[in-house]
């Protein structure tokens, strides 16, 4: 087993490939790491991404045209609920440079921005529209889909698994994964899928008197509330399970969260802010 690991995408990335002969392919599931966070992050203004931003209308490269296809297309599937245009949300509640930068100071409070905007996307021109007063960002998605890709390089000398800050995509043999929950460590046997977690505990900063977190309820412009606390769910892509967990983290009910768990017969477990683990999709 040869390991590697990194920083990307303002996160802890990890590579994992059981093979004596792997160092091209780490090299290259990193170097695709790097590569688009250059056209994504919405933080560095030579971005591809970031460049949209300021025109609203532009030809695009084929990652951002599959990106941007991808998050609306899941916005139609969670009801509104993942949406790519909360840019400016993020924004408003402080969120508006690399988060060791937000987590270091104090913020200034902003009104909160409106979400759902109108996006574009003609795929014959690979060119992206943006409504006016509306920004993308990708956040995680991001991150599960470069997880995705880097694990097609990886899987190529074998079985091999990619965490990029707990968007887990894995390959080739089955792969426990710990979940920690108030009530103990709980094992997940991962064999050809992915895992994704979405909460309020892992990215949080000072915005005047209140604390505030990372994923932004697009109904109201402003950080979720709600019971939940955290939500890790499995999926078979790093994508489709990133978008998931995001969905039902926004759930306003846990225990609506976890029948829409097993309606889709997703294994997840729920974490409520009172300290409670709820299991779904078939979890016992």
């Amino acid at each position: 087993m040869v390991h590697r690991a990194f920083r990307a995408m303002g996160t802890d990335v990890e590579l994992f490939l059981d093979s004596t002969d792997a160092t091209t392919l780490l090299a290259e599931a990193e170097d695709e790491f790097h590569r688009v966070e250059s056209l994504l992050s919405r933080f560095r203004p030579a971005s591809e991404l970031s460049r949209l931003n300021r025109t609203r209308a532009m030809q695009v490269g084929p990652e951002l045209l599959e990106l941007a296809q991808l998050s609306l297309e899941a916005r139609d599937q969670s009801g509104g609920r993942f949406d790519p245009t909360v840019y400016d949300a993020l924004v408003a509640a402080g969120y508006d440079r690399s988060f060791e930068l937000v987590a270091a100071t104090a913020v200034v409070a902003a009104e909160p921005a409106r979400c759902s905007g109108h996006v574009t996307v003609d795929v014959a021109s690979s060119t992206i529209v943006l409504e006016s007063g509306f920004r993308l960002d990708f956040g995680g998605i991001a991150k599960g889909w470069t997880a995705d890709r880097a694990l097609a390089l990886l899987e190529r000398g074998g079985p091999a698994l990619v965490n990029a800050g707990g968007d887990i995509a894995s390959a080739g043999r089955a792969w426990p994964i710990g979940v920690e929950t108030p009530d103990g460590e709980i094992t997940l046997e991962l064999d050809g899928g992915a895992l994704a977690t979405s909460g309020r505990d892992r990215r949080r900063w000072r915005q005047g008197d209140a604390s505030q977190h990372h994923v932004i309820d697009p109904s109201t412009g402003k950080p979720a509330e709600g019971e939940l606390l955290r939500v890790t769910t499995v999926a078979r892509t790093a994508t489709e399970a990133e978008v998931l967990a995001k969905s039902l983290f926004l759930r306003a009910d846990a225990a609506a969260a976890a029948v829409e768990a097993d309606e889709r017969c997703a294994p997840t477990i729920l974490v409520t802010r009172d300290g409670r683990t709820l299991l779904a999709g078939g979890l016992a």
